[in-house]
């Protein structure tokens, strides 16, 4: 820790742990109470201090995390939606398919026949089914204020959310430049438990907070793919850029990793309005 750097924030850790504990006990009793014995604070005070801190209650973070693992398991899974609603803590299928289908517009069936919402059913020999909007950037060197992070992609949003949970406590959003994260390895050919990203945001401050590290971005050509709608269907969009965009455009790729550049926040924006940047770095 720098001694630059400003002492955490009192109420950090506990509002840590209870992130924690909703993301891995998303199935479980997510009470308000029983996320104050969590915390080990007073359940008269839990609720306004979590949401001061965070910007959104706990009910709204606690409906962001199971509808996320709801989309991935849809997707990535044969599960039953009785099932899937009982993995995410819905008591039955009838008011998980409603709160789906009020923050998705359409029903968890549907969302799963359709890949992600606006994705064709049936992806071409390439394994897409989409043209993204993508254009070449020159972009200065970056600096990320992160958490390192090993396994699956789709569970990363704990991280974000513990990086979020630092910066607020710590007031430092003025410092920042939105939020990001650096993936290291493909999905498709590394084992699940090794895959390796960083979480964090774009950093214009001094001294990187405590409990966080630096990871830098190397600046230079990016091709920056502008992607629309919920973050279940990115995987669509690395397809695209590293596929069909890549060969046809005759670019040769940087020995650098790529990155995403997340524009508004998913606890208070509708999935289908989440806009994300993806940058693949170029040579030249």
């Amino acid at each position: 820790m720098s001694n630059n750097a400003p002492k955490p924030h009192p109420h950090m850790d506990r509002i840590l742990r209870v992130i924690d504990y909703i993301h891995t006990q998303a199935a479980d009793d997510l009470s308000l109470d029983q996320l104050a014995d969590v915390a080990a604070m007073s359940r008269f005070h839990w609720h306004r201090v979590f949401t001061a801190i965070m910007g959104a209650s706990p009910a709204q973070i606690i409906r962001s995390v199971r509808m996320h693992k709801a989309t991935m398991l849809l997707l990535r899974t044969d599960l039953p939606i009785a099932q899937i609603a009982a993995h995410v803590g819905y008591s039955n299928d009838r008011s998980f398919s409603r709160t789906f289908k009020d923050i998705y517009g359409q029903t968890p069936t549907a969302f799963r026949n359709a890949g992600f919402p606006g994705m064709a059913p049936h992806p071409n020999p390439q394994g897409v089914s989409n043209v993204f909007d993508v254009d070449i950037q020159t972009t200065s060197d970056k600096r990320l204020a992160a958490l390192s992070q090993r396994g699956d992609y789709a569970e990363g949003s704990v991280a974000y959310q513990k990086v979020a949970t630092i910066i607020s406590t710590g007031n430092h959003w003025p410092q920042t430049r939105g939020m990001a994260g650096v993936y290291y390895d493909n999905p498709e050919v590394t084992p699940t438990e090794d895959l390796r990203s960083h979480a964090g945001v774009l950093w214009e401050g001094g001294a990187i907070p405590d409990g966080l590290e630096e990871v830098q971005l190397t600046g230079g050509r990016y091709a920056v793919l502008h992607f629309k709608g919920p973050y279940a269907g990115l995987a669509e969009a690395y397809r695209y850029v590293y596929g069909p965009w890549l060969s046809s455009s005759q670019e040769s790729l940087r020995d650098a990793p790529s990155f995403e550049h997340y524009l508004n926040d998913p606890t208070n924006t509708a999935p289908a309005d989440l806009l994300t940047d993806i940058y693949m770095p170029l040579e030249g």
